[in-house]
């Protein structure tokens, strides 16, 4: 069996981007009990997870899971990459579930699941690191990590390294996952075709992907310094968004 061949992609314009963040605000119109509810209950987790690193006395991690939120984003908004499916082919959301688009390509999707972990989990360890190399105490206070990391001046070039590699984590995923997510749940394709077509994609409209990118972290970074709030609303539309930039990407034959 040879290597997996990405599926062909369209070109796009920069125009593209913004195309898709006004056809995901019509989702949310159309549908907005359950666009709303599905980025309510990505905030309340986000609340819950950020709770118990407070109450863990592990706040100095904060920094780092928001970061890994970003990186497990494309996973967490299956469910309204399948409301927008829904909503495209005219069909009710009564029974729209995020399980129903898992199973339609429940192995693939695991394999995707399990890459994404591992790049998680990566990160964290990069983020773990860091703090030994920095604290003789392996459980900070975040009011003891942000003057010493940020702002006495004395560990730029350990900050400047994170910076870098979470600048490529970053980027790695988003070539990787950008359509992966939408693709397998629309197509019977396997997961290293979903992905090469994803790096494709991004590789072929570099400067309309990178747009993108920017306003991905820009409106889900609004809704997280809203203390999480804002996330009810950010997140539905970046999904949604994100189906609809599949559709143009890869267009059916």
């Amino acid at each position: 069996m040879g290597p997996a061949q990405a599926l062909p992609v369209g070109t796009i314009q920069l125009e593209h981007p913004w195309s898709w963040l006004r056809k995901g605000w019509g989702d949310i119109v159309a549908a907005p009990g359950y666009s709303l509810t599905y980025g309510f209950g990505i905030a309340l987790l986000s609340v819950t997870m950020t709770t118990l690193m407070i109450l863990g006395k592990m706040t100095f991690i904060i920094p780092f899971l928001i970061a890994g939120f970003f990186l497990m984003a494309p996973l967490m908004a299956i469910g309204l990459y399948q409301m927008s499916a829904h909503l495209e082919r005219g069909e009710s959301l009564q029974r729209c579930q995020a399980l129903e688009a898992f199973k339609r390509n429940q192995g693939q999707l695991g394999i995707v699941t399990g890459i994404l972990f591992v790049v998680l989990q990566a990160w964290l360890l990069t983020s773990v690191v860091l703090v030994v190399l920095l604290f003789n105490d392996p459980f900070p206070t975040f009011e003891r990590f942000v003057p010493v990391v940020f702002l006495s001046g004395e560990h730029n070039l350990v900050l400047l390294a994170l910076t870098l590699v979470g600048a490529a984590f970053a980027a790695l995923v988003f070539c990787m996952s950008a359509i992966t997510v939408p693709l397998l749940m629309d197509r019977h394709v396997d997961a290293l075709t979903a992905m090469r077509t994803s790096m494709q994609a991004v590789v072929s409209n570099v400067r309309p992907m990178a747009l993108w990118a920017g306003l991905i972290v820009l409106i889900v970074g609004a809704g997280m310094v809203t203390f999480y709030l804002g996330l009810f609303l950010a997140i539905p539309l970046v999904g949604h968004a994100s189906w609809h930039a599949y559709r143009d990407l890869v267009p059916r034959p």
